[in-house]
């Protein structure tokens, strides 16, 4: 198994600010807007944005949530392994609010297909934006593509993006790791 570095603890951090300044450019006050953070690992990504709006920006009252989609997924009871649900937190209503899914990598697109089930139960958003760090074009198995992207990979074959945050893995980092 080897390893390649496709962003660095510096690079991530510049993505983080340019994809809070497009943030900023399509919604302004985000008083009709909600950050919601796909777990397991997009919440990362969403707090580090909702904190760099928050004091770079000084962007008031985010309403920022998490979502769990592990009932939702179209595989849940096919594959061996046990699923572990994560939590669910939206402590707000998002209906008629302008609702931007954060996650660390889009893939297929299949987990971003069961978050659009599972927001449902929390209301009708009058639009849902898709904001992720990376996107792995070339691998869609569903017609899913991010509003927001910080970079676009093309893996191939066996390959898998890895992104490691400070906050779970000790470091802020991006892998291709070939298998």
């Amino acid at each position: 198994m080897s390893q390649k570095v496709l962003l660095t603890s510096k690079e991530i951090n510049i993505i983080l600010h340019r994809l809070a300044c497009q943030l900023l450019e399509n919604h302004l006050d985000f008083s009709n807007t909600a950050l919601i953070g796909i777990q397991p690992r997009g919440i990362f990504l969403a707090e580090r944005l909702a904190k760099i709006l928050q004091e770079e920006y000084k962007v008031k009252n985010i309403e920022l949530g998490s979502l769990d989609i592990t009932f939702y997924r179209d595989d849940f009871g096919r594959v061996d392994k046990t699923l572990k649900a994560n939590t669910t937190k939206i402590d707000f209503l998002v209906e008629d609010k302008n609702v931007v899914f954060i996650d660390d990598v889009l893939y297929t697109g299949r987990s971003i297909r069961a978050a659009l089930t599972a927001i449902q139960s929390f209301g009708r958003p009058s639009d849902i934006e898709l904001l992720t760090l990376i996107d792995r074009r070339f691998s869609r198995h569903l017609p899913i593509q991010p509003n927001y992207r910080g970079r676009q990979v093309d893996a191939i074959n066996e390959e898998k993006v890895k992104v490691m945050w400070e906050e779970n893995d000790g470091k802020d980092i991006v892998y291709l790791v070939n298998k």
